[in-house]
């Protein structure tokens, strides 16, 4: 007989160990040559759980990881809800500098590193000596442990996970998300896509970004066992879906141009029920293509704020709306704060799977949640059927490869150098990327610099998918009467 998934009926309780106790022979994950079942997977986080108590984190302390996608990362995410620790999983790829500002903010009793992360974790230890810094891999394995206490009942609303997103003032803010924000995401997509028999999800997103860490927790509330690659390749992707045992993925616009263009003209299997495709602007004819090649695509908005998805499209409802990006989730409230006369407005969510807040971020905190909804900040509007049209993310948000970039972070870093007085970052539109960020430049009077220095001054300072990937030096920037920097003049190239 078939199995059907059924979902957990307690969100209070370790997700892992409660779906190995009913199924602990089931698969739960498989990685590069391993494959585990619920319970093998359950006992390793146990371990992992009893070591990092032996290190002497306790319920509500924060522990940061530097680490690419990895079975040894899962093993943390489950291990750290076993014994009651935030985490807060850091963009890997982020400088050293950006790295230590972070940890100053979160002040984390343990960072858990990767191998490959090693040189930016050297280049900043020795500053902070009051954090334990553990390769993951080998010496978290030689950290003693502790006997675990028995599994009990937590708090749904404490907060689970801390992940870091930009601030339009160039200052990143830690997005809490609690244990109830990232159950009712699951529940929301899962109402949205269903469960079968054979789904099996393939995960190549960053375990970072809230939509790769969603399809963790899912495959753990919903049952449904995950394909995990420690970093995206389209050649590897495609190979796993050609094989028919991928049902669901998640990928960001990037991603699915390059699956495409490495599949060539070959249809994918109709095995690949669902793609959910996010992350940035979502360009029509690139749904149309996928679409043609037989890739079921499910554009989406969602935002780190709301735990991922907010609105999601069907796969019938891409041939009639490709530029759409569906209905509101269910139990998800979206509404519009109307900025002018032709129904666009402000993009306003309220329901289960919004965040708690910043972390301490009060000010910004009441800002975004005031009056009981997410204030955005992205502006869209919605068809006579309730269909979700994004217009603008952000105004000023760069997404280029799935990534965020607010200009004012890279703004900031420009200025810094002794020849620029002023500068303006902006977004440009690109085909493989989304967008690329670029930069107009005012020089000082008398000082001199190539756009190639300029661009070597901010590599050292900001993670590689913020740079600059041209550098304007122009006489003057354009300005509204209040002194505002008009970015769509220099996006047109006026300036």
């Amino acid at each position: 007989m078939t199995r059907m998934p059924e979902p957990l009926d307690r969100c209070d309780r370790p997700w892992l160990h409660a779906r190995a106790s009913i199924e602990p022979d089931e698969p739960a994950i498989a990685f590069e040559d391993r494959e585990l079942s619920f319970g093998e997977l359950a006992a390793m986080a146990e371990a992992a759980a009893a070591r990092l108590i032996g290190l002497g984190a306790r319920a509500g302390d924060r522990i940061m990881l530097l680490m690419d996608a990895s079975l040894r990362m899962v093993e943390i995410i489950h291990g750290a809800q076993r014994c009651g620790v935030t985490l807060v999983p850091l963009n890997t790829r982020l400088s050293a500098d950006e790295i230590e500002a972070l940890i100053a903010d979160a002040e984390p009793r343990i960072v858990l590193y990767d191998s490959l992360h090693a040189g930016k974790v050297d280049a900043i230890r020795r500053r902070l000596a009051a954090v334990i810094f553990l390769e993951a891999e080998s010496e978290l394995d030689d950290a003693p442990m502790v006997a675990l206490p028995e599994v009990s009942s937590f708090d749904p609303n404490s907060v689970q996970t801390i992940l870091y997103s930009s601030g339009t003032t160039g200052r990143p803010k830690g997005v809490m998300l609690t244990h109830a924000n990232h159950w009712a995401s699951a529940a929301a997509s899962r109402a949205n896509l269903g469960v079968r028999p054979d789904d099996r999800w393939l995960l190549a997103l960053p375990l970072y970004h809230v939509g790769g860490l969603a399809i963790v927790m899912r495959g753990v509330i919903d049952g449904i066992p995950i394909c995990l690659h420690r970093g995206f390749d389209p050649g590897r992707a495609n190979a796993a879906i050609r094989t028919g045992a991928i049902t669901l993925m998640s990928a960001v616009s990037t991603m699915l141009v390059r699956m495409i263009d490495e599949n060539g003209s070959a249809r994918f299997p109709s095995t690949l029920r669902c793609v959910l495709l996010g992350g940035g602007p979502i360009a029509a004819p690139l749904v149309r293509r996928a679409a043609a090649l037989g890739i079921p695509v499910a554009p989406t908005y969602g935002l780190t704020e709301a735990a991922s998805q907010v609105a999601t499209a069907s796969a019938g409802d891409v041939a009639a709306k490709p530029e759409s990006c569906g209905r509101p989730l269910p139990g998800t409230e979206v509404r519009l704060d109307a900025i002018d006369g032709e129904g666009r407005g402000e993009i306003l969510v309220k329901g289960p799977t919004v965040m708690a807040g910043y972390f301490r971020r009060e000010e910004e905190t009441a800002a975004a949640l005031r009056g009981g909804w997410l204030h955005t900040g992205d502006i869209g509007h919605f068809d006579d059927e309730g269909f979700l049209y994004i217009d603008d993310r952000r105004t000023d948000l760069i997404v280029t490869g799935g990534e965020n970039v607010y200009p004012a972070e890279v703004e900031n870093i420009l200025l810094a150098h002794p020849a620029v007085a002023e500068a303006a970052v902006y977004g440009v539109a690109d085909r493989e990327w989304g967008q690329r960020v670029s930069a107009s430049v005012v020089m000082r009077a008398g000082q001199q610099i190539t756009a190639a220095q300029l661009r070597d001054w901010c590599a050292t300072r900001l993670a590689r998918f913020k740079l600059p990937a041209t550098i304007d030096f122009v006489a003057s920037l354009p300005r509204t009467a209040s002194g505002k920097i008009r970015r769509h003049l220099l996006r047109k190239g006026v300036a």
